[in-house]
């Protein structure tokens, strides 16, 4: 096989794979029996925001006689990392008066079921047998769900990891022991949020040390889950719901797509803006953008992003960003062309040469998004992490998919500069 045919194979089959993973990416499929599930599927897909979907409304109430706006303000700040541990990062979380807290959740349409995902928001407590409190969410550390054996050579499962504090440890060892001896049916532990057990694992020996694993029948969700429980600590007193109700869409179905549409009819000019002024180049362009539309569309699906219309202005934001970067690109490998290298040489410098402008601008920009994300609630770390994927997938697709492709189209014979914008006298073959 020629160099040439080499290219040609190459090139033909990444289009057909970008192809088939933007369509992946937007309807889905079956395959071998299970179902991938497209970007825009109601039940697995891309979870839409409160503003465009509507969720649930709840309304918690200090169980406590006095109960100050310190308090109220820690309350609110462990509930919104326990709903953005659990996924929400686009619950909206406030204040109500002196002793009320208001949570609306997006995409949950029965208010009871928000609750449960959110945790009973109260006490957390480990209790034995006879439901003598062992420990209370400030004696944990840390919580992680991890997979892998737990004995040497041992068959790998899913498990929860807790680190205690020092105070934590020292409890923990001396009921562990006492526990263990108990007889059968009444060595476990329960963990328990507010009076619901969560988890009751069986204690066979004293745990010394400042760590324990949790096993069982674990699935990597519901370990996830009761990782993040017991991560999300408790809180100064206990909460009652009184209020629960589901609210609709406050733009509703018509404006997503609205704007849905704007933001294909976008891309659309994007695509014949990057054709008509760089041709080839701006070709390759639109087939590298179309393999960060798919790689972003499985990005958020995987990452269940509550997807609301700041979300929608960090992916639109990003795509801009990733059409910049070839911009950047083209015109140096324009620039190299006309100072008398060749195609190839040209493409070769003309990516090194922009490499740090790209780098550089992409860089300060994630920095930003990663400010943003830790240090923002609800909408704006919504905005925050799709601007910061779009960023990493638009460095990668301008940088190592547009670079591949472009060395195919070399491989291909096709050197002429015209094809790359520049007419034969150097000057830029559009004007």
């Amino acid at each position: 096989m020629t160099s040439m045919s080499k290219s040609l194979t190459k090139l033909l089959l990444s289009v057909i794979v970008i192809a088939s993973l933007l369509y992946l990416a937007i309807f889905g499929a079956t395959l071998m029996g299970k179902t991938l599930p497209g970007a825009f599927d109601k039940q697995s897909g891309i979870k839409k925001g409160l503003d465009l979907s509507g969720g649930s409304v709840i309304t918690y109430e200090a169980v406590a006689e006095d109960v100050t706006k310190d308090q109220i303000n820690t309350v609110i700040s462990m509930l919104r990392e326990r709903l953005d541990k659990l996924g929400y990062t686009e619950a909206t979380i406030s204040a109500q008066g002196a002793k009320r807290v208001r949570i609306e959740i997006p995409d949950i349409a029965n208010p009871e079921d928000a609750v449960s995902k959110i945790g009973a928001t109260a006490k957390l407590v480990f209790v034995d047998s006879q439901n003598n409190v062992i420990l209370d969410g400030t004696d944990v550390k840390d919580a992680k769900q991890q997979y892998g054996p737990l004995e040497q050579n041992g068959k790998s499962e899913n498990f929860v990891s807790l680190t205690f504090t020092p105070e934590g440890a020292t409890k923990f060892a001396e009921a562990t022991g006492r526990v263990a001896a108990m007889p059968d049916g009444q060595n476990y532990i329960a963990i328990k949020l507010d009076e619901d057990v969560v988890s009751q694992p069986r204690v066979a020996t004293r745990i010394d040390g400042d760590s324990c694993t949790i096993s069982g029948s674990f699935t990597a969700e519901s370990s996830k889950w009761l990782a993040d429980i017991v991560r999300a600590g408790q809180l100064p007193f206990s909460l009652k719901d009184v209020e629960l109700r589901s609210i609709g869409p406050t733009l509703g179905e018509k404006t997503l797509e609205t704007s849905l549409f704007a933001g294909g009819l976008g891309v659309i000019l994007v695509l014949l803006f990057m054709l008509l002024f760089y041709r080839l180049p701006g070709f390759i362009a639109d087939i590298a953008l179309m393999a960060y539309i798919a790689l972003v569309l499985f990005v958020l699906s995987a990452f269940k992003v509550n997807l609301s219309l700041p979300g929608i202005a960090g992916i639109i934001l990003s795509i801009g960003m990733a059409v910049d970067a070839n911009v950047v690109i083209f015109e140096r490998i324009k620039d190299e062309i006309r100072n008398g290298k060749t195609v190839g040489a040209s493409i070769d410098a003309g990516f090194k040469r922009a490499f740090t402008a790209i780098f550089d601008s992409n860089i300060t920009t994630l920095i930003a998004a990663v400010v943003l994300y830790f240090t923002g609630t609800g909408p704006v770390k919504g905005f925050a992490m799709t601007l910061g994927i779009g960023v990493i997938l638009s460095m990668f697709t301008a940088i190592v998919i547009t670079k591949f492709l472009l060395r195919q189209v070399v491989g291909l014979n096709l050197r002429n500069p015209v094809l790359y914008g520049v007419s034969a006298k150097g000057g830029n073959g559009n004007v």
